[in-house]
């Protein structure tokens, strides 16, 4: 059996695509990788917000699922928009890495909480917010681009410090340059952060869609990222939304943390909700109720407004 795996071409897209290449070559299938470029990595000097985030780095890859052109497509999970098109679904989630955001600087010294002022790049309007409400004395700017474009900015003194997913930063081997791990009870990540999503379309062949599930799927990180994208669905959030979700397991039981927080880091709302992983989309949903009820309806409607 023979799979053709779609991938964006930058460093971090191929680290994860090459790894589900090995982990499916364990398994006894031959595949091969296909580079394509997204909208995401073409348009580099303006913010997510501003080129629309929906399907942002993901669209081009869809097309060629349905042209068949690909079998499967490889994803940051946090990547993905949280309602696909009725015509593909997402066939599996590997195992999840540490889903910390972390604080990335030649200065090793350099801390969040010391009260220090100094200069973090993040396009990120979830950090972005963050930043503004726990740390007011960062000045942010603006950082788009691949990890490695992002540190040749930091060397060019664009910016003292970058704000990202330890994920990414530990997959490219750059873990000296960690100088603070964030703490998710404040800086809960994006919902799927830390783990690799694969895609398909409906028409993949059955064969072909058991053998990679089987291979590659890790079902307690499912259920968490099934609650987690089904918060952020009902919430509607994209990349240029401030919304937040992490999933656990507890015991037997899916813990659901998950909240928004205004462009302007004011207002933050921030709760949790419990239940058995065969519940995971609607312990999600009725996370999202109820953040929206508490007064996330109106946060939402002012991000999008001044969006």
């Amino acid at each position: 059996m023979h799979i053709k795996i779609g991938t964006r071409a930058s460093r971090l897209a191929l680290w994860q695509a090459e790894h589900i290449q090995q982990v499916l070559g364990a398994g006894g299938l031959t595949s091969e990788l296909v580079l394509i470029e997204t909208k995401g990595d073409q348009i580099l000097d303006r913010s997510l917000a501003k080129i629309g985030s929906k399907g942002v780095f993901t669209q081009e890859l869809e097309d060629q699922l349905r042209a068949g052109s690909i079998d499967i497509a490889v994803h940051s999970a946090k990547d993905l928009q949280s309602s696909l098109p009725a015509d593909l679904g997402i066939i599996a989630f590997t195992e999840r890495e540490q889903v910390n955001d972390v604080l990335v600087s030649r200065n090793n010294a350099l801390s969040l909480t010391s009260g220090q002022p100094f200069v973090i790049g993040t396009s990120s309007t979830r950090r972005v917010a963050m930043l503004r409400h726990y740390c007011p004395h960062i000045k942010v700017v603006d950082m788009r681009g691949n990890l490695q474009t992002r540190l040749r900015k930091l060397d060019e003194g664009q910016c003292d410090a970058l704000l990202l997913a330890f994920a990414g930063v530990h997959r490219m081997q750059y873990d000296d340059l960690i100088a603070e791990h964030l703490p998710i009870a404040d800086f809960t990540p994006a919902v799927g952060q830390g783990s690799i999503a694969i895609e398909a379309a409906h028409t993949l062949p059955l064969d072909k869609l058991e053998a990679v599930r089987r291979l590659t799927n890790h079902e307690p990180t499912e259920a968490c990222l099934k609650a987690e994208r089904a918060y952020l669905r009902r919430l509607e959030g994209g990349c240029s939304i401030p919304v937040f979700g992490l999933a656990t397991w507890v015991g037997e039981n899916v813990s659901l943390t998950g909240g928004i927080i205004s462009l302007d880091g004011t207002q933050i709302l921030r709760e949790t909700f419990v239940g058995p992983p065969a519940e995971a989309e609607q312990l999600g949903n009725q996370l999202a109720e109820h953040i929206l009820g508490l007064g996330g309806a109106e946060i939402l409607l002012s991000i999008r407004a001044n969006l």
